[in-house]
């Protein structure tokens, strides 16, 4: 259903990351609802050579810049903020307070500006965990109740992703209608980036992983995590999150299931957590020397030491989302990593 203002035309929609991976799925879902979409994303965005739909409006800047943010929010409804550097390591960490902490609080001061009738802020399920409580205690599903500090999240990443949610969630109680998601790890075609989960399946296809270490999480699809920040903002009660998840599963199925779908051997040798810590350690510090991004980034192997597994039924419930079949949406990523030419080895589907 399309949302209109006042006057009874559509809503002029904010899409901050619009050119990301959600992102895009968001803003093509958008235009064939026929909303109005204004996207804001930077200069050097990857993917131009694949345009957004037609009658997309793109305005390229930083979410760093209030004069830029001002101009983007001018005469829209509802802000979609998405923009982040989704990375688990970068060469400067300082990046991730400014972008994703900053650059969240600018975008609710410019929306709380504009009197937008509602912000749908992207946060994400990694700061969901605490990694520092007892072992027993995190092998239950994580569901939106969880209450911790930012010290029992790990890395500059989550810890700034932290403190968003946390501007996040005081805009809304200052007054601001703003809902909050957590998108899982997310799957599917069109991850023109290769974010984290995408460049873990690419490993595993191109037989560049030898070895797994043992762990669970819980996948989504991009696609239908774009719908889920619709229905947030159609749904959502104010100030509240919904973990965007699917489907639970450990990283062994996950290499059953690419095997499967895509007829090609995966690793059967798994790694003991401690030699996994011991490599991701020596892996960041030749990458702080060579400014290189680290074949195993810190933050994701101290994130799968115990269970990154959710309770979802909050926005099954509360949003009326359903998710596509996770072997589907496998399928899809495989089919896309392969058309785009990423692929080493060459599948042989069986589905």
């Amino acid at each position: 259903m399309t949302e209109t203002s006042t006057d009874g035309a559509p809503t002029l929609n904010l899409v901050t990351g619009g050119c990301g991976f959600i992102g895009r799925h968001l803003v093509s879902l958008l235009a064939a609802r026929g909303e109005r979409v204004r996207v804001l994303d930077l200069a050097d965005w990857p993917g131009r050579a694949d345009p957004l739909p037609p009658g997309v409006e793109v305005r390229q800047g930083s979410i760093r810049d209030r004069a830029v943010l001002n101009r983007a929010c001018r005469d829209v409804g509802r802000v979609f903020h998405l923009a982040a550097n989704p990375n688990l390591w970068a060469p400067d960490p300082q990046v991730f307070h400014d972008v994703n902490y900053e650059g969240t609080c600018r975008v609710l001061e410019a929306a709380a500006d504009a009197d937008v009738a509602r912000v749908v802020y992207t946060s994400t399920e990694s700061i969901l965990k605490n990694i520092n409580a007892p072992r027993a205690s995190q092998a239950a599903l994580i569901d939106e109740r969880v209450d911790h500090g930012e010290e029992d999240v790990p890395g500059p990443y989550c810890r700034s992703k932290f403190r968003a949610e946390a501007a996040a969630r005081d805009a809304a109680a200052a007054g601001l209608p703003v809902v909050i998601v957590n998108p899982t790890m997310p799957i599917g075609p069109g991850d023109l980036t290769l974010t984290p989960p995408t460049k873990m399946i690419l490993g595993f296809l191109n037989g560049t992983t030898p070895a797994y270490l043992a762990c669970d999480f819980n996948l989504v699809d991009a696609r239908d995590a774009a719908l889920g920040h619709v229905l947030a903002a159609q749904h959502g009660r104010i100030g509240e999150r919904y973990i965007l998840g699917h489907e639970n599963l450990s990283l062994a199925d996950l290499l059953d299931q690419l095997e499967r779908l895509s007829g090609l051997a995966m690793p059967k040798r798994r790694v003991p957590y401690w030699l996994a810590y011991v490599s991701a350690l020596v892996s960041e510090g030749i990458a702080n020397l060579t400014k290189q991004p680290p074949m195993a980034p810190l933050t994701g192997v101290r994130l799968a030491r115990s269970s990154m597994a959710f309770d979802c039924r909050k926005a099954q419930a509360e949003l009326h989302w359903q998710c596509r079949p996770l072997a589907q949406s496998l399928l899809d990523t495989i089919h896309d990593l392969d058309r785009r030419g990423l692929l080493k080895r060459r599948p042989v589907m069986t589905a």
